[in-house]
């Protein structure tokens, strides 16, 4: 550091061009900066999505899921494995370390899918894996309309104009499509025509598959030319279909497709719908962004090419946006710039005052921009996001403390020793730089050290804080390069020298109502150190009220309402039911627009069956709320609303971003999840209804509810062998036919231009409109006899599974929850001693507690090391400071002097214990710590000057009060905007504020009292040194 001092005031113009640099460098990594709302918490997860038209549930988790999750299982850094498996839908997702490459975690699960798909048959359907997103994926969300076009119209215009021209914007992975009818070419069969001509169902497959081909037969030369040979036989329309023969009659007579069937464009089975605004049914698109991607530039390419392709469609039909992420970006961040630029300015204020010298506090206030510069190269390099978290917890007063040292020092060397030219004023700034280096560099080497043990999180509390520690790191590294080269090369070029410094007028008021309570408290230590004694007992007590949760909701803005009925309901009246709560809800003057998704959608990153729907509510500014003028309280109004009006579903609110990450991150969309596993789903069933009506009585429970497992009609055609053997019938021809009846057996496609269709084989509707008609199809056998299916089959109404979840490769149900009014610790307490009192549960069962409540333990273990590592660092590094442990402990007192202050915050506000709150503890050590070294560093300067302890002690108190109160003021009133905003994303930062502002209030003014009081009897029997580490190490002008 030393020889970085000389060289940079030696080579003046170097270090010019260097600062150059460093702002051209800094400003390019910021343009360039991955701009996002919330840090991405979404683990290393790969999704398996698989499609199986013709399955229930319980067979796609035994033909398809189990086979996956057995290839899949024993992969490297695998640490968890989920899957849904729903009707016609296999979900499996691989959750891997967070230290694994998301490219090598996709190679891995690519390599083990050739397995799997060896052990499932080709007709159940082909494994694929998810698109490669994350919970922040869904940035761009709009619906399709146009009057007088089909749902059908409307889902193809998307699926292959809009959607494959979006899906070549850089940074989309993907456009998935909600709702509408997927268009597919159906030949629908007439079974007495069928067997009026004597002809059976593969005989029309195999006629459709060999008249619709192309084939390419080389090429001739012809006249010097080369003739490429190609046939066409390719069906591009309906009357293409309807013209293929499929056997002759008698006398040569061609039958024809037509003859036997109706031949033209339907719609395959839907999974899932889409509404909106209660007017009807709706087409939606939803953008998914590439992992990593900057969230800010993707959407404004995707709204610059919607532009471009709304010029380009039919008329009448326009895209709609009714989701922007940039929306809730930009409110963050603006809430992010408002608290930097605030506390900037605070911190300025506080310098001027203190120094009362504008050119000086114009110079010290450079650093702050400029080692923000030097964070955001850090940040580009490292591959981190600007977001809440990582920018929003930065407190300008600490980026300053360097070079607040520096400049006192040197305006106290130019004011005592008048120079005569360039050569004297340079001599005399880098003596004054030499003497405050290393005392300064120790300085902010101690507030970094305590920002290192947080690089050390994991989990999602890691992928949180991890991004703020190394920012502020960085920050801090920046600053204290900035003050060892840029400081005294300003203060070279534009310090006034011989002025008279001079306190200013606040520094004199301090010192004379300071002074009086130093004497009294050097003359009676017992008071101060009892007062702090019993400051600290109250806190312990305020801190055993205190509530626990994993960290402070984010407000989005918008709400995200989950919707669910009984299992047994039809797609048709689950689109009813969500047309009748969009209307209810377009009622309230808060609401802008309503969209609601139901079921699942094309690629089904979200499975979800037809009871089940989302209900997207985007809201107007808090400030125009005239319902309610809370987020709980709206939500209240607007749930007894629709329980009045749309009798029999539940609801569960919540905020789009939010349930996103609990679902990818928990596998569930609530606060709390209670999972209990086993084998047999009736009795998990019955555990879980158990477990939710205990929870319903515990107060604070909100849109309780239990994972529908059971409830799902079904209508089972059995085979009985003995019957087909008689007949002469095999299986395959049974099942053929049943298959045939509604969902069709694919046999080829049709191909129209860039458009692609499937083209398939099924029976009318009325043939299998109830059991009767279904029953007697007739089948005929090998013998020229007709069988009615009633015959061959044994054909039941009975009920099954809706839905079959397994985690950990066993079978589980979840029991779901919301916490309204109270905090997350609290209220599983509660409810762990209200559930056990009801669920006993048998032998090959378990439960377990999941949702935050695991996130906010796992993070509680983790922490528990952090923090006592923490505070050992903070010990090790005083120690090496002060040559000893007595006074290195003396200043340790400020630990527990900060603590109280901080719990007492929190208690006063009425927040509870987070780990924001934590990680503010952890980041209020430091800097508490700081103000103790800087006042205990003097009076030992003063002892081995040869003073008396007491005159030590006094002199030095009363000397240092400027920079003690310097360094609580510029970090405290750096975090005032942060602990006072209540404007989008300040949940998160008011309890880490909130802890430092009131940790130094306490630690600040028991410094100044108890440490003074402590000193004469804690460290009196300590031999001087004529030259101790600490004189080195003086802090007499560690400041701010």
């Amino acid at each position: 550091m030393n020889h970085l001092l000389t060289f940079s005031l030696r080579y003046r113009f170097f270090t010019l061009v260097a600062i150059a640099v460093v702002i051209a460098t800094g400003i390019w990594s910021f343009t360039n900066l991955t701009i996002d709302a919330v840090p991405d918490l979404t683990p290393v997860q790969v999704q398996v999505l698989t499609r199986a038209p013709a399955l229930g549930p319980v067979e796609v988790e035994q033909f398809v899921t189990f086979p996956i999750e057995a290839s899949l299982n024993g992969l490297p850094a695998l640490r968890e494995l989920r899957s849904v498996s729903r009707y016609g839908l296999s979900a499996v997702t691989a959750i891997f370390d967070d230290q694994t490459d998301i490219s090598r975690a996709r190679q891995f699960v690519t390599e083990r899918l050739a397995q799997a798909m060896e052990r499932i048959p080709a007709e159940y359907g082909r494994p694929v894996m998810g698109p490669l997103t994350t919970g922040l994926g869904e940035v761009y969300q709009f619906t399709v309309k146009g009057p007088g076009y089909s749902p059908m119209a409307l889902r193809t215009l998307l699926q292959w104009d809009i959607g494959m021209k979006l899906r070549a914007v850089p940074g989309v992975v993907e456009v998935n499509i909600w709702g509408g009818e997927p268009q597919q070419f159906h030949v629908i069969v007439d079974p007495s025509k069928l067997l009026s001509f004597k002809l059976t169902m593969k005989q029309i497959f195999d006629a459709l598959q060999r008249n619709n081909a192309i084939a390419g037969g080389g090429y001739i030369e012809h006249q010097r030319e080369q003739l490429l040979i190609r046939g066409e036989a390719l069906a591009t329309q309906v009357s293409d279909l309807a013209r293929i023969v499929v056997a002759h009659g008698s006398g040569g007579v061609p039958v024809y497709i037509a003859d036997v069937a109706e031949v033209k464009e339907g719609s395959g089975l839907r999974i899932g719908a889409a509404t909106a605004m209660g007017e009807g049914e709706t087409v939606i698109g939803m953008v998914q962004m590439l992992a990593g991607e900057n969230a800010q530039q993707v959407v404004t390419r995707v709204k610059a090419r919607v532009q471009e392709i709304q010029a380009t469609l039919p008329s009448g039909v326009t895209i709609e946006p009714y989701y922007d992420r940039t929306i809730f970006v930009s409110k963050v961040m603006t809430t992010v710039r408002n608290n930097l630029l605030e506390g900037g300015l605070l911190v300025v204020a506080v310098l001027f005052l203190f120094l009362g010298d504008l050119r000086a506090g114009l110079i010290v206030a450079s650093a702050i921009p400029l080692a923000m510069l030097i964070a955001f190269t850090g940040m580009m390099q490292a591959g981190l996001s600007g977001n809440l978290m990582s920018l929003g917890a930065i407190d300008f007063g600490l980026l300053v403390d360097g070079s607040v040292v520096m400049i006192d020092n040197i305006l106290r060397r130019l004011a005592d020793k008048p120079v005569r030219n360039r050569d004297e004023r340079l001599a005399t700034v880098l003596a004054a730089g030499r003497e405050v280096l290393r005392p300064m560099t120790l300085a902010v080497s101690i507030i970094i050290l305590v920002y290192v043990p947080i690089l050390a999180l994991t989990g999602i509390e890691g992928k949180m804080f991890r991004p703020m520690a190394f920012t502020v790191i960085m920050a801090l590294a920046g600053s204290l390069l900035l003050a060892v080269t840029v400081t005294p090369l300003l203060s070279y070029w534009f310090v006034r020298t011989g002025a008279n410094r001079q306190e200013t007028l606040v520094i004199r008021g301090l010192r004379g109502a300071y002074a009086p309570w130093l004497k009294w408290a050097v003359a009676r230590p017992v008071w101060p150190v009892s007062i702090a004694i019993i400051l600290f007992i109250i806190s312990l007590g305020a801190g055993t009220r205190l509530g626990i949760e994993f960290v402070p909701r984010l407000e989005e803005g918008d709400l995200a309402l989950q919707v669910w009925r009984l299992p047994s309901i039809s797609l048709t009246e689950s689109v009813a039911t969500a047309l009748e709560i969009e209307r209810v809800l377009r009622r309230f003057p808060e609401v802008t627009q309503v969209v609601t998704r139901t079921g699942s959608p094309e690629v089904a990153t979200d499975v979800m069956g037809v009871e089940l729907s989302d209900v997207f509510i985007i809201l107007k500014p808090q400030q125009e709320w005239v319902t309610a003028g809370t987020r709980d309280g709206l939500i209240e109004a607007m749930k007894r609303r629709i329980e009045e009006q749309v009798p029999g579903v539940g609801l569960g609110f919540t905020q789009p971003i939010e349930m996103r990450f609990n679902e990818l991150i928990a596998g569930v969309r609530s606060d709390l999840a209670v999972k209990i596993f086993g084998p047999d789903l009736d009795i998990l069933k019955q555990q879980a209804e158990r477990a939710a009506r205990a929870l319903q009585a515990v107060p604070g429970a909100a849109d309780v509810k239990v994972e529908q497992v059971a409830g799902l009609p079904l209508l089972r055609v059995i085979v009985d062998r003995a019957a087909i053997a008689r007949y002469g019938l095999t299986a395959d021809e049974v099942l053929t036919l049943i298959q045939s009846t509604r969902v069709g057996t694919v046999v080829g496609t049709v191909v129209q231009g860039s458009r692609r269709f499937e083209l398939v084989v099924r029976l009318a509707d009325r043939v299998s409109q109830d059991p009767a008609s279904l029953g007697n199809l007739l089948i005929p056998t090998m013998h020229g006899e007709l069988v009615p299916l009633s015959r061959v089959t044994s054909i039941t109404v009975d009920s099954g599974p809706a839905q079959v979840s397994r985690e950990h490769v066993q079978r589980r149900i979840v029991v779901e929850c919301n916490i309204r009014g109270r905090d997350l610790g609290g209220f599983v307490a509660e409810a762990r001693q209200a559930v056990a009192r009801v669920v006993t549960l048998p032998a090959g069962y378990e439960m377990r507690w999941g949702g935050q409540f695991e996130h906010l333990q796992e993070a509680t273990r983790r922490l528990t090391l952090v923090v006592p590592v923490t505070l050992l660092l903070i010990l090790g590094m005083l120690s090496v400071i002060f040559g000893a442990m007595r006074p290195a402990l003396l200043i340790f007192l400020n630990v527990p002097l900060a603590l109280s202050g901080g719990i007492l915050a929190l208690w006063l506000r009425g927040l509870p214990l987070s780990i924001s709150a934590i990680i503010g503890f952890i980041a209020l050590f430091g800097i508490a710590v700081l103000n103790a070294v800087v006042l205990v560093s003097h009076i030992r300067r003063l002892e081995a000057e040869g003073a008396s302890t007491g005159e030590a002690v006094v002199q030095g108190a009363m000397d240092r009060l400027r920079p003690v109160l310097m360094t609580a003021l510029v970090a405290s009133l750096g975090f005032l905007p942060m602990a006072l905003a209540t404007s989008m994303g300040a949940e998160v930062q008011r309890p880490l504020a909130t802890v430092v502002i009131g940790g130094l209030l306490t630690s600040t003014a028991l410094t100044l009292l108890v440490i003074p009081a402590l000193y004469p009897y804690w460290v009196r029997d300590e031999t001087m040194r004529p030259r101790p580490l600490t004189d080195q190490a003086d802090m007499n002008e560690t400041g701010a």
